[in-house]
């Protein structure tokens, strides 16, 4: 029998637990009960969006003292409602228990005052959270100030800190927020929302954040909710079929930062090859970008072109790389990585299983739920090679690294690259074809908030923009500057 737990709602700063419905968790190992959200729907929306007035009160000191006494309260060593959302996520999770452990611990220290303020600094460059920001323009004066906006996030479950991080951006922006609880990790955002209030009850920052379940695709809840009278902005993170259900309900003064599923890669060059020491040493970078978090991210390695080259000596030296890669991920520790991946798929299993005795392809590992490597034989990529998991990777061969070109899309997030010097050679044709991001081999999950993420700065997106505009009469009547719209 499946483990029953309440998943309460919660409407910036009270905890309600009553008018409940029953919802599977994803896998059927977790049954949840949560309120019914229709009918709170009055509360969970935010009609007046001048009531975030409060949140103006703060200094963005105040905000960075509560965002550093709220990490060291989420160890899952001493609070309880994290406890219970640990739990919960290793009954529904595609990650091990130590994996979870490390995740959780970890948030401990993401909420940490100099990372945040870095974050703020490279995001915003002037102080616009802070204050107007004056500007000189060639024929007016402005003053621009970013504002917090009504916003929902549809978060992931494969990522518990994006829970933390949703929160967190939320009050760097003096926004309000309604987090969705996905169904694989049902209880992170309301542990740490419950945590806020113990730890603050009536903080401005407490009472602008609401934790709710509905189910995805409910489209009586999410068609009354996805108006402009509730919300500006919705951060979703999802697959193809529910960023298309969103946009169905998109109108004019909703603003979608969609963060869909990508894929991302490796490209290595000749240099690996080297010598015995520096293929072993590229095949345990290799394995790092394939196997932390049990390929569970979109940062994760799923194919890998290497510059092998590919006469049959060079498949033969490339067969031997792809074996040290095999075993290099069954050596990653357990808190990052899992030798027995909870739930490996079974479709990949048989997809595997059918080339593994092909001429085109040689696969190491993949017999149990280890995780394995699997190599072409020529410059082409495996047809299953989007849906690879579970700590699996395919190594293509190229002749020369522009022959790996064709690998990057627009779809093609993070590419980890070896060596360093190869980066300046690629990144204009990486840019140009879609990529998101190149990194250092062995990095491509050690993601930073500091940055561009996905193409963009979510963190801007999220803001709302406002202009102060001062013109002098004749710099006016001078500059033939006329526009509408």
């Amino acid at each position: 029998m499946p483990k029953i737990i309440t998943v309460p709602l919660i409407i910036r700063g009270h905890v309600i637990e009553d008018n409940l419905i029953e919802f599977g968790g994803r896998g059927g190992g977790l049954t949840f009960r949560t309120p019914d959200v229709n009918q709170y729907f009055d509360q969970i929306v935010l009609r007046d969006p001048s009531d975030i007035r409060d949140l103006y009160g703060l200094t963005m000191d105040e905000i960075l003292d509560y965002l550093e006494a709220l990490g060291p309260r989420l160890s899952i060593k001493t609070n309880r409602y994290m406890q219970e959302a640990l739990e919960a996520s290793i009954a529904v999770s595609g990650m091990s228990p130590d994996i979870l452990n490390f995740m959780y611990e970890s948030q401990t220290h993401a909420v940490n005052r100099a990372h945040i303020r870095e974050m703020i600094d490279a995001v915003f460059v002037e102080p616009y959270l802070e204050r107007w920001v004056d500007r000189r323009l060639s024929d007016r004066n402005i003053k621009v100030r970013a504002f917090g906006s009504r916003m929902v996030h549809l978060n992931p479950g494969n990522a518990v800190v994006i829970a933390l991080q949703s929160i967190m951006n939320t009050a760097l922006l003096r926004g309000d927020s309604i987090i969705k609880n996905p169904s694989n990790d049902p209880l992170t955002a309301a542990a740490i929302a419950r945590t806020m209030i113990e730890m603050a009850p009536d903080h401005p920052i407490t009472r602008h954040i609401t934790v709710a379940y509905w189910k995805g695709g409910d489209t009586a809840f999410e068609k009354r909710l996805y108006r402009p009278a509730n919300i500006e902005k919705i951060i979703a993170w999802g697959g193809e079929s529910s960023m298309q259900h969103i946009r169905n309900h998109l109108g004019p003064g909703i603003d979608l930062i969609a963060l869909d599923p990508k894929n991302s890669c490796s490209l290595i060059g000749a240099d690996a090859f080297a010598s015995e020491a520096s293929m072993r040493n590229v095949a345990s970078l290799l394995a790092r970008d394939v196997g932390f978090l049990n390929q569970e991210t979109c940062a994760s390695t799923r194919t890998a072109f290497i510059e092998s080259g590919i006469d049959e000596a060079d498949m033969d030296k490339l067969n031997r790389f792809g074996q040290m890669v095999y075993e290099e991920l069954q050596r990653l520790p357990k808190e990052f990585s899992s030798n027995n991946h909870p739930s490996f798929s079974a479709v990949l299993r048989d997809e595997i299983d059918g080339v593994r005795h092909s001429p085109y392809f040689k696969v190491f590992g993949c017999k149990e739920n280890e995780g394995g490597v699997v190599v072409s034989q020529e410059n082409e990529i495996a047809d299953f090679a989007e849906h690879l998991s579970g700590r699996v990777v395919n190594l293509i061969p190229v002749d020369k690294i522009e022959d790996a070109y064709y690998g990057i899309t627009i779809y093609t997030q993070s590419i980890s690259i070896y060596p360093e010097a190869l980066k300046d050679k690629v990144r204009d044709e990486c840019a140009w074809r879609g990529a998101q991001r190149l990194t250092s081999l062995g990095c491509s999950t050690a993601g930073s908030f500091s940055q561009p993420h996905d193409g963009m700065e979510p963190l801007r997106r999220m803001a709302r923009w406002l202009v102060i505009e001062e013109f002098d009469e004749k710099q006016f009547g001078n500059s033939g500057l006329m526009y509408g719209g």
